[in-house]
Protein backbone atom coordinates (compact mmCIF):
# COMPACT_ATOMS: atom_id res chain seq x y z
CA UNK A 1 0.00 0.00 0.00
CA UNK A 2 1.33 3.44 -0.96
CA UNK A 3 2.08 6.04 1.72
CA UNK A 4 -0.41 8.43 0.16
CA UNK A 5 -3.14 5.77 0.45
CA UNK A 6 -2.22 5.13 4.09
CA UNK A 7 -2.45 8.80 4.88
CA UNK A 8 -5.80 9.11 3.12
CA UNK A 9 -7.21 6.11 5.01
CA UNK A 10 -5.87 7.40 8.32
CA UNK A 11 -7.28 10.88 7.93
CA UNK A 12 -10.53 9.41 6.54
CA UNK A 13 -10.86 7.29 9.69
CA UNK A 14 -10.31 10.37 11.84
CA UNK A 15 -12.94 12.24 9.85
CA UNK A 16 -15.50 9.43 10.31
CA UNK A 17 -14.89 9.29 14.08
CA UNK A 18 -15.30 13.03 14.43
CA UNK A 19 -18.45 12.98 12.29
CA UNK A 20 -19.87 10.11 14.35
CA UNK A 21 -19.39 11.92 17.63
CA UNK A 22 -20.72 15.16 16.15
CA UNK A 23 -23.90 13.53 14.83
CA UNK A 24 -24.66 11.89 18.19
CA UNK A 25 -24.07 15.17 19.97
CA UNK A 26 -26.29 17.09 17.59
CA UNK A 27 -29.05 14.48 17.90
CA UNK A 28 -29.25 14.63 21.71
CA UNK A 29 -28.87 18.39 21.81
CA UNK A 30 -31.83 18.58 19.43
CA UNK A 31 -33.85 16.28 21.71
CA UNK A 32 -33.14 18.44 24.75
CA UNK A 33 -33.98 21.56 22.78
CA UNK A 34 -37.31 20.11 21.63
CA UNK A 35 -38.28 19.20 25.21
CA UNK A 36 -37.55 22.70 26.40
CA UNK A 37 -39.48 24.20 23.50
CA UNK A 38 -42.56 22.11 24.35
CA UNK A 39 -42.56 23.38 27.94
CA UNK A 40 -42.14 27.00 26.96
CA UNK A 41 -44.38 27.02 23.93
CA UNK A 42 -47.48 25.12 25.11
CA UNK A 43 -47.85 25.08 28.88
CA UNK A 44 -46.37 28.49 29.49
CA UNK A 45 -48.79 30.08 27.00
CA UNK A 46 -51.77 28.36 28.70
CA UNK A 47 -50.66 29.73 32.07
CA UNK A 48 -50.35 33.15 30.49
CA UNK A 49 -53.90 33.02 29.11
CA UNK A 50 -55.43 31.86 32.44
CA UNK A 51 -53.48 34.50 34.34
CA UNK A 52 -54.85 37.20 32.03
CA UNK A 53 -58.44 35.93 32.48
CA UNK A 54 -58.10 35.79 36.28
CA UNK A 55 -56.68 39.30 36.30
CA UNK A 56 -59.73 40.55 34.37
CA UNK A 57 -62.02 38.98 37.02
CA UNK A 58 -59.93 40.37 39.87
CA UNK A 59 -59.75 43.92 38.58
CA UNK A 60 -63.34 44.36 37.33
CA UNK A 61 -66.65 44.20 39.24
CA UNK A 62 -69.65 42.20 38.09
CA UNK A 63 -71.38 42.49 35.79
CA UNK A 64 -68.42 42.74 33.40
CA UNK A 65 -68.20 45.59 30.97
CA UNK A 66 -68.44 44.79 27.27
CA UNK A 67 -64.73 45.64 26.71
CA UNK A 68 -63.66 43.38 29.58
CA UNK A 69 -65.96 40.62 28.30
CA UNK A 70 -64.44 40.92 24.83
CA UNK A 71 -60.87 40.71 26.20
CA UNK A 72 -61.80 37.71 28.39
CA UNK A 73 -63.39 36.02 25.37
CA UNK A 74 -60.22 36.66 23.28
CA UNK A 75 -57.97 35.04 25.90
CA UNK A 76 -60.42 32.12 26.19
CA UNK A 77 -60.36 31.61 22.42
CA UNK A 78 -56.54 31.54 22.55
CA UNK A 79 -56.70 28.87 25.24
CA UNK A 80 -59.22 26.83 23.22
CA UNK A 81 -56.64 26.73 20.43
CA UNK A 82 -53.80 25.74 22.81
CA UNK A 83 -55.13 22.52 24.42
CA UNK A 84 -52.21 20.17 24.97
CA UNK A 85 -52.87 18.12 28.09
CA UNK A 86 -55.23 15.26 28.88
CA UNK A 87 -58.45 16.55 30.54
CA UNK A 88 -57.68 20.11 29.46
CA UNK A 89 -60.31 20.01 26.69
CA UNK A 90 -63.15 19.18 29.13
CA UNK A 91 -61.93 21.84 31.55
CA UNK A 92 -61.87 24.48 28.81
CA UNK A 93 -65.42 23.50 27.71
CA UNK A 94 -66.62 23.83 31.29
CA UNK A 95 -64.88 27.22 31.51
CA UNK A 96 -66.66 28.33 28.33
CA UNK A 97 -70.07 27.36 29.79
CA UNK A 98 -69.37 29.11 33.07
CA UNK A 99 -68.23 32.23 31.22
CA UNK A 100 -71.34 32.19 29.04
CA UNK A 101 -73.54 32.05 32.13
CA UNK A 102 -71.48 34.85 33.70
CA UNK A 103 -71.82 36.93 30.58
CA UNK A 104 -75.56 36.25 30.17
CA UNK A 105 -76.43 37.31 33.74
CA UNK A 106 -77.58 40.96 33.69
CA UNK A 107 -76.54 41.45 37.31
CA UNK A 108 -73.77 40.17 39.53
CA UNK A 109 -73.68 36.36 39.62
CA UNK A 110 -71.20 35.21 42.29
CA UNK A 111 -71.93 31.54 41.58
CA UNK A 112 -70.90 31.81 37.90
CA UNK A 113 -67.82 33.76 38.92
CA UNK A 114 -66.75 31.07 41.39
CA UNK A 115 -67.28 28.36 38.78
CA UNK A 116 -65.25 30.34 36.27
CA UNK A 117 -62.41 30.79 38.74
CA UNK A 118 -62.57 27.10 39.70
CA UNK A 119 -62.23 26.04 36.06
CA UNK A 120 -59.32 28.46 35.59
CA UNK A 121 -57.55 26.95 38.60
CA UNK A 122 -58.22 23.46 37.26
CA UNK A 123 -56.68 24.38 33.87
CA UNK A 124 -53.67 25.94 35.60
CA UNK A 125 -53.25 22.86 37.77
CA UNK A 126 -53.30 20.58 34.73
CA UNK A 127 -50.59 22.67 32.99
CA UNK A 128 -48.47 23.04 36.13
CA UNK A 129 -48.53 19.28 36.57
CA UNK A 130 -47.63 18.91 32.89
CA UNK A 131 -44.73 21.35 33.31
CA UNK A 132 -43.42 19.38 36.27
CA UNK A 133 -43.84 16.13 34.36
CA UNK A 134 -42.22 17.44 31.21
CA UNK A 135 -39.42 19.03 33.23
CA UNK A 136 -38.72 15.67 34.83
CA UNK A 137 -38.79 14.05 31.42
CA UNK A 138 -36.45 16.72 30.00
CA UNK A 139 -34.09 16.34 32.94
CA UNK A 140 -34.09 12.59 32.46
CA UNK A 141 -33.43 13.16 28.74
CA UNK A 142 -30.51 15.45 29.61
CA UNK A 143 -29.10 12.87 32.00
CA UNK A 144 -29.51 10.11 29.42
CA UNK A 145 -27.94 12.31 26.73
CA UNK A 146 -25.03 13.17 29.01
CA UNK A 147 -24.46 9.51 29.80
CA UNK A 148 -24.61 8.48 26.16
CA UNK A 149 -22.37 11.38 25.07
CA UNK A 150 -19.95 10.45 27.83
CA UNK A 151 -19.76 6.89 26.55
CA UNK A 152 -19.47 8.13 22.97
CA UNK A 153 -16.78 10.66 23.93
CA UNK A 154 -14.81 8.05 25.87
CA UNK A 155 -15.06 5.62 22.97
CA UNK A 156 -14.01 8.31 20.50
CA UNK A 157 -11.10 9.40 22.73
CA UNK A 158 -9.84 5.83 23.04
CA UNK A 159 -10.03 5.36 19.27
CA UNK A 160 -8.25 8.63 18.53
CA UNK A 161 -5.63 7.98 21.21
CA UNK A 162 -4.95 4.54 19.82
CA UNK A 163 -4.78 5.98 16.30
CA UNK A 164 -2.39 8.81 17.33
CA UNK A 165 -0.11 6.30 19.09
CA UNK A 166 -0.03 3.63 16.41
CA UNK A 167 -0.51 5.40 13.08
CA UNK A 168 2.68 7.60 13.16
CA UNK A 169 4.67 4.41 13.49
CA UNK A 170 3.80 3.55 9.89
CA UNK A 171 5.78 6.63 8.83
CA UNK A 172 8.28 7.12 11.66
CA UNK A 173 9.64 3.56 11.85
CA UNK A 174 10.84 3.40 8.21
CA UNK A 175 12.28 6.92 8.49
CA UNK A 176 14.13 5.95 11.67
CA UNK A 177 15.56 2.88 9.96
CA UNK A 178 16.58 5.00 6.96
CA UNK A 179 18.26 7.57 9.24
CA UNK A 180 20.22 4.83 11.02
CA UNK A 181 21.31 3.46 7.67
CA UNK A 182 22.50 6.90 6.51
CA UNK A 183 24.51 7.29 9.73
CA UNK A 184 26.14 3.94 9.10
CA UNK A 185 27.03 5.04 5.58
CA UNK A 186 28.43 8.27 7.02
CA UNK A 187 30.74 6.14 9.16
CA UNK A 188 31.84 4.27 6.00
CA UNK A 189 29.94 1.09 6.89
CA UNK A 190 29.00 0.38 3.28
CA UNK A 191 27.75 -3.16 4.14
CA UNK A 192 24.61 -1.70 5.77
CA UNK A 193 21.35 -2.74 4.05
CA UNK A 194 17.68 -1.86 4.61
CA UNK A 195 14.75 -4.30 4.30
CA UNK A 196 11.10 -3.17 4.46
CA UNK A 197 8.28 -5.68 4.16
CA UNK A 198 5.68 -3.19 3.00
CA UNK A 199 5.35 -2.57 -0.73
CA UNK A 200 5.35 1.23 -0.66
CA UNK A 201 7.59 4.21 -1.36
CA UNK A 202 9.79 3.34 1.62
CA UNK A 203 10.55 0.00 -0.01
CA UNK A 204 11.66 1.87 -3.14
CA UNK A 205 13.81 4.20 -1.00
CA UNK A 206 15.34 1.15 0.71
CA UNK A 207 16.14 -0.36 -2.69
CA UNK A 208 17.80 2.87 -3.84
CA UNK A 209 19.68 3.05 -0.52
CA UNK A 210 20.95 -0.49 -0.94
CA UNK A 211 22.07 0.27 -4.50
CA UNK A 212 23.89 3.37 -3.29
CA UNK A 213 25.61 1.44 -0.49
CA UNK A 214 26.64 -1.25 -2.95
CA UNK A 215 28.11 1.31 -5.35
CA UNK A 216 29.93 3.07 -2.52
CA UNK A 217 31.34 -0.25 -1.42
CA UNK A 218 32.56 -0.89 -4.95
CA UNK A 219 34.08 2.61 -5.09
CA UNK A 220 35.77 2.13 -1.73
CA UNK A 221 37.26 -1.17 -2.90
CA UNK A 222 38.19 0.09 -6.37
CA UNK A 223 41.76 0.08 -7.63
CA UNK A 224 43.79 3.00 -6.24
CA UNK A 225 45.78 3.03 -9.44
CA UNK A 226 42.85 4.66 -11.24
CA UNK A 227 42.94 7.59 -8.84
CA UNK A 228 46.70 7.90 -9.16
CA UNK A 229 46.41 7.81 -12.94
CA UNK A 230 43.91 10.67 -12.95
CA UNK A 231 46.17 12.61 -10.60
CA UNK A 232 49.14 12.21 -12.93
CA UNK A 233 47.01 13.22 -15.94
CA UNK A 234 45.94 16.44 -14.21
CA UNK A 235 49.52 17.18 -13.19
CA UNK A 236 50.64 16.69 -16.82
CA UNK A 237 47.98 19.12 -18.05
CA UNK A 238 49.07 21.75 -15.50
CA UNK A 239 52.72 21.21 -16.38
CA UNK A 240 52.15 21.82 -20.08
CA UNK A 241 50.16 25.04 -19.62
CA UNK A 242 52.00 28.19 -20.72
CA UNK A 243 50.66 30.28 -17.85
CA UNK A 244 52.50 30.13 -14.53
CA UNK A 245 50.39 28.12 -12.03
CA UNK A 246 51.05 27.59 -8.31
CA UNK A 247 48.81 25.63 -5.90
CA UNK A 248 48.95 26.13 -2.11
CA UNK A 249 46.96 24.01 0.36
CA UNK A 250 45.33 25.14 3.63
CA UNK A 251 48.58 24.40 5.51
CA UNK A 252 50.43 26.80 3.19
CA UNK A 253 52.29 23.90 1.60
CA UNK A 254 53.00 23.87 -2.14
CA UNK A 255 50.70 21.39 -3.91
CA UNK A 256 51.97 21.93 -7.46
CA UNK A 257 54.08 24.37 -9.49
CA UNK A 258 54.59 24.03 -13.23
CA UNK A 259 57.75 24.83 -15.20
CA UNK A 260 56.42 28.22 -16.30
CA UNK A 261 55.94 29.22 -12.66
CA UNK A 262 59.44 28.03 -11.72
CA UNK A 263 60.90 30.08 -14.56
CA UNK A 264 58.95 33.24 -13.67
CA UNK A 265 59.70 32.95 -9.96
CA UNK A 266 63.33 31.90 -10.59
CA UNK A 267 62.98 28.76 -8.46
CA UNK A 268 65.27 25.89 -9.48
CA UNK A 269 65.31 23.88 -6.26
CA UNK A 270 64.37 20.19 -6.63
CA UNK A 271 61.65 18.64 -4.47
CA UNK A 272 59.77 21.88 -3.99
CA UNK A 273 56.38 20.12 -3.88
CA UNK A 274 55.28 19.71 -0.28
CA UNK A 275 57.51 22.43 1.14
CA UNK A 276 56.09 25.24 3.23
CA UNK A 277 55.59 28.40 1.20
CA UNK A 278 56.64 30.61 4.14
CA UNK A 279 60.18 29.31 3.82
CA UNK A 280 60.16 29.98 0.07
CA UNK A 281 59.04 33.63 0.26
CA UNK A 282 61.80 34.73 2.63
CA UNK A 283 64.28 35.13 -0.22
CA UNK A 284 61.81 35.68 -3.06
CA UNK A 285 60.00 39.03 -3.03
CA UNK A 286 58.01 38.26 -6.18
CA UNK A 287 56.64 35.02 -4.71
CA UNK A 288 55.83 36.90 -1.51
CA UNK A 289 53.83 39.60 -3.32
CA UNK A 290 51.94 36.92 -5.29
CA UNK A 291 50.92 34.95 -2.21
CA UNK A 292 49.89 38.14 -0.36
CA UNK A 293 47.63 39.09 -3.33
CA UNK A 294 49.11 42.60 -3.33
CA UNK A 295 49.28 42.66 -7.14
CA UNK A 296 45.89 41.08 -7.87
CA UNK A 297 44.61 44.13 -9.76
CA UNK A 298 47.96 45.31 -11.17
CA UNK A 299 50.11 44.30 -14.09
CA UNK A 300 53.42 42.72 -13.10
CA UNK A 301 56.49 43.64 -15.15
CA UNK A 302 59.07 40.83 -15.00
CA UNK A 303 62.35 40.53 -16.95
CA UNK A 304 62.64 37.10 -18.56
CA UNK A 305 65.51 36.13 -20.88
CA UNK A 306 66.60 39.77 -21.05
CA UNK A 307 63.15 40.94 -22.17
CA UNK A 308 60.41 42.73 -20.25
CA UNK A 309 57.30 40.59 -19.89
CA UNK A 310 53.95 41.55 -18.43
CA UNK A 311 51.77 39.26 -16.30
CA UNK A 312 48.29 39.51 -14.78
CA UNK A 313 47.74 37.73 -11.45
CA UNK A 314 44.55 35.73 -10.82
CA UNK A 315 43.74 33.68 -7.74
CA UNK A 316 41.00 31.14 -7.00
CA UNK A 317 40.06 29.36 -3.76
CA UNK A 318 40.17 25.56 -3.76
CA UNK A 319 36.85 24.38 -2.31
CA UNK A 320 36.22 20.71 -1.49
CA UNK A 321 33.24 18.91 0.08
CA UNK A 322 33.51 18.14 3.77
CA UNK A 323 31.52 15.75 6.00
CA UNK A 324 31.09 17.59 9.30
CA UNK A 325 29.96 15.27 12.11
CA UNK A 326 28.14 17.06 14.92
CA UNK A 327 27.11 14.49 17.54
CA UNK A 328 24.99 11.89 15.83
CA UNK A 329 24.22 14.15 12.87
CA UNK A 330 26.35 14.27 9.75
CA UNK A 331 26.37 17.57 7.85
CA UNK A 332 27.73 17.89 4.33
CA UNK A 333 29.46 21.24 3.89
CA UNK A 334 32.33 22.76 1.95
CA UNK A 335 35.67 23.99 3.16
CA UNK A 336 38.61 25.82 1.68
CA UNK A 337 41.55 23.55 0.89
CA UNK A 338 43.93 26.21 -0.36
CA UNK A 339 44.41 28.56 -3.30
CA UNK A 340 45.54 28.45 -6.93
CA UNK A 341 47.56 31.39 -8.28
CA UNK A 342 47.78 31.93 -12.04
CA UNK A 343 50.13 34.42 -13.73
CA UNK A 344 48.75 35.07 -17.22
CA UNK A 345 51.34 36.24 -19.74
CA UNK A 346 49.84 39.35 -21.33
CA UNK A 347 53.07 40.67 -22.88
CA UNK A 348 51.75 40.35 -26.43
CA UNK A 349 48.54 42.24 -25.56
CA UNK A 350 50.50 44.91 -23.69
CA UNK A 351 52.80 45.45 -26.67
CA UNK A 352 49.85 45.71 -29.03
CA UNK A 353 48.13 48.18 -26.72
CA UNK A 354 51.25 50.35 -26.47
CA UNK A 355 51.67 50.24 -30.25
CA UNK A 356 48.04 51.28 -30.68
CA UNK A 357 48.46 54.14 -28.19
CA UNK A 358 51.67 55.37 -29.85
CA UNK A 359 50.04 55.12 -33.26
CA UNK A 360 47.02 57.14 -32.11
CA UNK A 361 49.23 59.75 -30.46
CA UNK A 362 51.42 60.07 -33.58
CA UNK A 363 48.50 60.25 -36.00
CA UNK A 364 46.64 62.74 -33.80
CA UNK A 365 49.70 64.95 -33.48
CA UNK A 366 50.33 64.84 -37.22
CA UNK A 367 46.68 65.63 -38.00
CA UNK A 368 46.53 68.74 -35.82
CA UNK A 369 48.91 70.70 -38.06
CA UNK A 370 46.99 70.27 -41.37
CA UNK A 371 43.66 70.77 -39.61
CA UNK A 372 44.92 74.02 -38.10
CA UNK A 373 46.08 75.07 -41.58
CA UNK A 374 42.64 74.27 -42.98
CA UNK A 375 40.99 76.37 -40.27
CA UNK A 376 43.37 79.28 -41.03
CA UNK A 377 42.52 79.01 -44.74
CA UNK A 378 38.80 78.99 -43.91
CA UNK A 379 39.26 82.10 -41.82
CA UNK A 380 40.95 83.83 -44.74
CA UNK A 381 38.19 82.74 -47.11
CA UNK A 382 35.60 84.28 -44.77
CA UNK A 383 37.51 87.60 -44.89
CA UNK A 384 35.89 89.89 -47.49
CA UNK A 385 39.29 91.45 -48.24
CA UNK A 386 40.29 88.23 -49.99
CA UNK A 387 37.13 88.22 -52.03
CA UNK A 388 33.40 87.70 -51.67
CA UNK A 389 31.66 84.36 -52.06
CA UNK A 390 28.18 83.51 -53.20
CA UNK A 391 25.63 81.76 -50.95
CA UNK A 392 26.50 78.22 -52.07
CA UNK A 393 30.22 78.83 -51.52
CA UNK A 394 29.55 80.26 -48.04
CA UNK A 395 27.51 77.14 -47.14
CA UNK A 396 30.32 74.85 -48.32
CA UNK A 397 32.88 76.82 -46.33
CA UNK A 398 30.62 76.69 -43.28
CA UNK A 399 30.32 72.88 -43.57
CA UNK A 400 34.09 72.55 -44.00
CA UNK A 401 34.60 74.74 -40.93
CA UNK A 402 32.23 72.59 -38.82
CA UNK A 403 33.89 69.36 -39.93
CA UNK A 404 37.34 70.81 -39.29
CA UNK A 405 36.33 71.82 -35.76
CA UNK A 406 34.96 68.35 -35.20
CA UNK A 407 38.17 66.73 -36.50
CA UNK A 408 40.27 69.04 -34.31
CA UNK A 409 38.20 68.06 -31.25
CA UNK A 410 38.59 64.36 -32.04
CA UNK A 411 42.35 64.64 -32.47
CA UNK A 412 42.59 66.58 -29.20
CA UNK A 413 40.61 63.84 -27.43
CA UNK A 414 42.85 61.17 -28.95
CA UNK A 415 45.92 62.99 -27.67
CA UNK A 416 44.36 63.24 -24.24
CA UNK A 417 43.53 59.52 -24.41
CA UNK A 418 47.08 58.57 -25.32
CA UNK A 419 48.27 60.61 -22.35
CA UNK A 420 45.87 58.71 -20.09
CA UNK A 421 46.73 55.26 -21.45
CA UNK A 422 50.47 55.78 -21.13
CA UNK A 423 50.00 56.86 -17.53
CA UNK A 424 51.47 60.30 -18.22
CA UNK A 425 48.61 62.37 -16.81
CA UNK A 426 50.22 65.47 -15.38
CA UNK A 427 48.00 67.11 -12.77
CA UNK A 428 48.65 70.67 -11.68
CA UNK A 429 46.89 70.75 -8.29
CA UNK A 430 45.98 74.09 -6.75
CA UNK A 431 43.32 75.32 -4.31
CA UNK A 432 40.46 76.78 -6.32
CA UNK A 433 36.87 77.82 -5.78
CA UNK A 434 34.30 75.57 -7.55
CA UNK A 435 32.58 78.69 -8.90
CA UNK A 436 35.77 79.69 -10.75
CA UNK A 437 35.87 76.32 -12.50
CA UNK A 438 32.22 76.70 -13.53
CA UNK A 439 32.77 80.27 -14.80
CA UNK A 440 35.79 79.12 -16.80
CA UNK A 441 33.73 76.30 -18.42
CA UNK A 442 30.72 78.54 -19.13
CA UNK A 443 32.90 81.12 -20.87
CA UNK A 444 34.02 78.36 -23.28
CA UNK A 445 30.47 77.42 -24.36
CA UNK A 446 28.72 80.77 -23.89
CA UNK A 447 28.82 81.71 -27.57
CA UNK A 448 27.48 78.28 -28.59
CA UNK A 449 24.64 78.58 -26.05
CA UNK A 450 23.70 82.09 -27.26
CA UNK A 451 23.55 80.91 -30.87
CA UNK A 452 21.07 78.17 -29.86
CA UNK A 453 19.15 80.40 -27.43
CA UNK A 454 19.84 78.07 -24.48
CA UNK A 455 19.82 79.61 -21.00
CA UNK A 456 22.61 78.53 -18.59
CA UNK A 457 21.41 78.62 -14.96
CA UNK A 458 23.77 78.22 -12.01
CA UNK A 459 22.41 76.80 -8.72
CA UNK A 460 24.88 76.72 -5.84
CA UNK A 461 25.08 76.52 -2.06
CA UNK A 462 25.77 79.71 -0.14
CA UNK A 463 29.13 78.62 1.22
CA UNK A 464 31.19 76.28 -0.92
CA UNK A 465 34.62 75.09 0.28
CA UNK A 466 37.60 75.17 -2.02
CA UNK A 467 38.75 72.03 -3.83
CA UNK A 468 42.28 70.80 -4.54
CA UNK A 469 42.08 70.21 -8.27
CA UNK A 470 43.63 70.68 -11.68
CA UNK A 471 41.62 73.65 -12.97
CA UNK A 472 42.28 73.05 -16.66
CA UNK A 473 41.39 69.35 -16.71
CA UNK A 474 38.40 69.75 -14.39
CA UNK A 475 37.07 72.60 -16.54
CA UNK A 476 37.71 70.38 -19.61
CA UNK A 477 35.37 67.77 -18.10
CA UNK A 478 32.73 70.39 -17.33
CA UNK A 479 33.01 71.83 -20.85
CA UNK A 480 32.52 68.31 -22.23
CA UNK A 481 29.34 67.93 -20.14
CA UNK A 482 28.05 71.34 -21.28
CA UNK A 483 28.85 70.66 -24.96
CA UNK A 484 26.94 67.38 -24.87
CA UNK A 485 24.02 69.04 -23.06
CA UNK A 486 23.89 71.84 -25.68
CA UNK A 487 24.03 69.29 -28.49
CA UNK A 488 20.96 67.41 -27.23
CA UNK A 489 18.98 70.42 -25.92
CA UNK A 490 16.27 72.04 -28.00
CA UNK A 491 16.40 75.71 -28.90
CA UNK A 492 15.34 78.23 -26.25
CA UNK A 493 15.55 75.62 -23.48
CA UNK A 494 17.79 75.77 -20.44
CA UNK A 495 20.66 73.90 -18.79
CA UNK A 496 21.14 73.83 -15.01
CA UNK A 497 24.67 73.77 -13.53
CA UNK A 498 24.50 72.87 -9.83
CA UNK A 499 27.18 73.05 -7.12
CA UNK A 500 26.56 71.26 -3.83
CA UNK A 501 28.71 70.68 -0.76
CA UNK A 502 28.27 67.13 0.53
CA UNK A 503 30.36 66.22 3.61
CA UNK A 504 34.00 66.52 2.45
CA UNK A 505 33.08 66.60 -1.24
CA UNK A 506 31.87 69.20 -3.71
CA UNK A 507 29.49 67.88 -6.37
CA UNK A 508 29.35 69.40 -9.88
CA UNK A 509 26.36 68.47 -12.05
CA UNK A 510 25.01 69.54 -15.45
CA UNK A 511 21.36 68.83 -16.22
CA UNK A 512 19.65 69.18 -19.58
CA UNK A 513 16.00 68.70 -20.47
CA UNK A 514 16.45 66.81 -23.69
CA UNK A 515 15.03 63.42 -24.63
CA UNK A 516 17.21 61.49 -22.13
CA UNK A 517 19.28 58.32 -22.47
CA UNK A 518 17.89 54.80 -22.45
CA UNK A 519 18.84 52.81 -19.34
CA UNK A 520 20.47 50.04 -21.38
CA UNK A 521 23.17 52.50 -22.59
CA UNK A 522 23.88 54.30 -19.31
CA UNK A 523 26.31 51.69 -17.93
CA UNK A 524 28.50 51.96 -21.04
CA UNK A 525 28.57 55.76 -21.42
CA UNK A 526 32.04 56.06 -19.88
CA UNK A 527 33.53 53.24 -21.98
CA UNK A 528 36.02 54.25 -24.66
CA UNK A 529 34.67 54.59 -28.20
CA UNK A 530 31.09 53.86 -27.10
CA UNK A 531 28.44 56.05 -28.73
CA UNK A 532 24.73 56.15 -27.95
CA UNK A 533 22.73 55.43 -31.13
CA UNK A 534 21.25 58.68 -32.50
CA UNK A 535 18.18 59.43 -34.56
CA UNK A 536 20.24 61.31 -37.15
CA UNK A 537 19.36 64.79 -35.85
CA UNK A 538 22.53 65.11 -33.74
CA UNK A 539 26.06 64.30 -34.90
CA UNK A 540 27.75 61.69 -32.77
CA UNK A 541 31.20 62.38 -31.29
CA UNK A 542 34.22 60.14 -31.09
CA UNK A 543 33.06 58.29 -28.00
CA UNK A 544 36.15 59.42 -26.07
CA UNK A 545 35.04 62.55 -24.23
CA UNK A 546 33.24 60.85 -21.34
CA UNK A 547 35.93 58.14 -21.05
CA UNK A 548 38.65 60.78 -20.76
CA UNK A 549 36.49 62.76 -18.33
CA UNK A 550 36.23 59.70 -16.11
CA UNK A 551 40.02 59.21 -16.14
CA UNK A 552 40.62 62.88 -15.29
CA UNK A 553 38.17 62.87 -12.37
CA UNK A 554 39.31 59.54 -10.93
CA UNK A 555 42.95 60.65 -11.20
CA UNK A 556 41.95 63.48 -8.80
CA UNK A 557 40.37 60.98 -6.33
CA UNK A 558 36.85 61.92 -7.46
CA UNK A 559 33.81 60.06 -8.75
CA UNK A 560 31.75 60.55 -11.91
CA UNK A 561 28.15 59.48 -12.62
CA UNK A 562 25.09 59.93 -14.83
CA UNK A 563 21.34 59.93 -14.14
CA UNK A 564 18.85 59.91 -16.99
CA UNK A 565 15.36 58.86 -17.99
CA UNK A 566 13.61 58.90 -21.34
CA UNK A 567 11.63 62.13 -21.72
CA UNK A 568 13.11 63.74 -18.58
CA UNK A 569 16.59 64.74 -19.74
CA UNK A 570 20.00 63.78 -18.36
CA UNK A 571 22.21 64.79 -15.45
CA UNK A 572 25.98 64.28 -15.65
CA UNK A 573 28.00 64.97 -12.54
CA UNK A 574 31.22 64.41 -10.65
CA UNK A 575 32.54 65.05 -7.17
CA UNK A 576 35.93 66.23 -5.95
CA UNK A 577 37.36 66.18 -2.42
CA UNK A 578 37.49 69.51 -0.64
CA UNK A 579 40.70 71.22 0.35
CA UNK A 580 42.00 69.59 3.55
CA UNK A 581 42.64 72.01 6.39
Amino acid sequence: MKIKTKLRLGFGFLFIIVMFFGIISLYYIQQISNSAKVILKDNYETLSYTREMRTLLDENALPLLPAVTAEFNRQLINEEHNITEKGEHEAVKALRKAFERLKASPSANPQSERETRAHLRHIELLNMQAIVRKNDAARKSVNDAGLILGFAGTFTFLLLFSFSVNFPGFIANPLRALLEGIREIGQKNYSKRLHFEENDEFAEVAKAFNDMASRLNEWENSNLATVLSEKRRIETIIEQMQDAIVGINEKEEILFMNDAARKVLNINEPGIIGQNSRNMIQNNDLFKSILSNETALKTLKIVLDGKESHFQLQSRDIVVPNLDKQGDAVKIATKEAGKVYVLRNITEFKERDEAKTNFIATISHELKTPISSIKMSLKLLNDNRVGSMNTEQQQLVSHIEEDSARLLKITSELLELSQVETGNIQLNYMPVSPVQIVDYAISSVKFQAEQKGVQLDIVKDDKLPQVQADVEKTAWVLVNFLSNALRYSSEKSKIVIQLTANHRLVEFSVRDFGKGIDEQYQKRLFDRYFQVPTDGQNKAGSGLGLAISKDFIEAQQGKIWVKSAIGEGSTFGFSLPTLSV
